[in-house]
């Protein structure tokens, strides 16, 4: 596979598409399995970076040819070119990330039409067949780090304030039952680095990056907007709930955020890298236990 190089990069693309050749190149940032290059400001084009990630965006691709028909929210109509090199290639969904300080200037009626807006998404989702997703190249979701390894490779590096939470959030997860919704094919990416959002408009335009789709246990569908706000995933699942009659533990979800962000620190502990960037999650979650409410605090829900 080529290194990140724009000139390689866009030979790949002329080589196939010649009335490109007098557009405008850029590289996009680089995802753990693919980069990105922008042409135009309207098509991505995407390259895989070995060949894990090949097997990766060939699956996207198959997986996002059944979910599109079955979405009210907008979501990449990718193709690929076998190449050699091999890549994708969509329109690009116009839209900038939502960050969590972005999230917090949003007014009431903006915040909650996204929180109605993602509830609807789940819910469409979630609605397809578990059998004809996984026939179609969809796998289990990538399992988290052992509590044993996250317990020896993450809690040293917390600092002291964190560490009850955090090993009572451990203990917990030790203790829950099996999801009382089992599983289903899922999104498992929802975060603001995956939203095309109008901030003009103050609407999300489409959700893009399947590639961690899946097959995995549904309440974990849910922790991922928390890195936007857990006021945001308050107002998802409430939606969600209305929208399938399902009613989802909040406690649950909760537990399953802090897992989750201590499995990514132990997964990177020791990354000089990355690490700095996991404590500051894990702790971001852990400092503020009165943010974690939120979840539950949505307004109507007496939960």
């Amino acid at each position: 596979m080529p290194e990140p190089n724009l000139d390689t990069f866009s030979r790949a693309i002329i080589r196939v598409f010649p009335e490109l050749k007098t557009s405008s190149f850029r590289l996009m940032t680089a995802g753990w399995h693919s980069t990105a290059v922008d042409v135009d400001d309207r098509l991505v084009f995407k390259f895989p970076r070995h060949k894990v990630a090949e097997r990766a965006l060939l699956r996207e691709a198959a997986l996002l040819a059944l979910i599109r028909p079955c979405l009210s929210m907008p979501v990449p109509d990718m193709s690929i070119h076998e190449g050699p090199p091999l890549f994708s290639r969509h329109e690009k969904l116009k839209g900038e990330r939502l960050l969590a300080a972005r999230y917090e200037e949003l007014p009431e009626h903006a915040r909650q039409r996204l929180g109605n807006d993602l509830g609807r998404f789940y819910a469409e989702l979630h609605r397809l067949d578990l059998n004809q997703m996984a026939t179609a190249g969809a796998e289990p979701v990538g399992t988290w780090h052992a509590l044993s390894a996250i317990r020896a490779k993450a809690l040293p590096l917390l600092a002291p304030r964190l560490l009850a939470s955090a090993e009572a959030t451990l203990m917990a997860y030790e203790s829950l039952p099996p999801d009382p919704h089992g599983t289903t094919f899922g999104f498992f990416d929802g975060h603001g680095w995956n939203m095309a959002f109008d901030h003009a408009r103050m609407r999300l335009n489409g959700l893009y990056d399947f590639a961690d789709s899946g097959i995995g246990a549904l309440h974990q569908e849910f922790i991922y907007s928390n890195f936007i706000a857990p006021d945001l995933t308050g107002r998802i699942v409430a939606a969600y709930e209305i929208a399938t009659g399902r009613v989802l533990d909040r406690k649950r979800i909760s537990i399953l955020t802090g897992v989750h962000r201590l499995s990514e620190l132990a997964e990177l502990a020791d990354d000089p890298d990355h690490v700095p960037a996991m404590i500051r999650s894990v702790a971001e979650w852990f400092a503020a236990p009165h943010q974690r409410m939120a979840i539950s605090r949505v307004r109507g829900d007496r939960r």
